[in-house]
């Protein structure tokens, strides 16, 4: 039996956001992070 060892938490992680075709660049990611930070909630509709 060869020593094989676990990927860590992390390497799971990424292994799976690949399987989805996550999207991997750091500057796309603050993007749209930004753009989703930005959008104010709607004001609540007194009833």
């Amino acid at each position: 039996m060869k020593n094989q060892t676990k990927p860590s938490q992390i390497e799971r992680f990424r292994e799976a956001a690949r399987g989805h075709e996550a999207d991997e660049d750091e500057k796309r990611w603050e993007k749209r992070l930004r753009k989703v930070a930005k959008a104010k909630p709607e004001p609540e509709k007194p009833e």
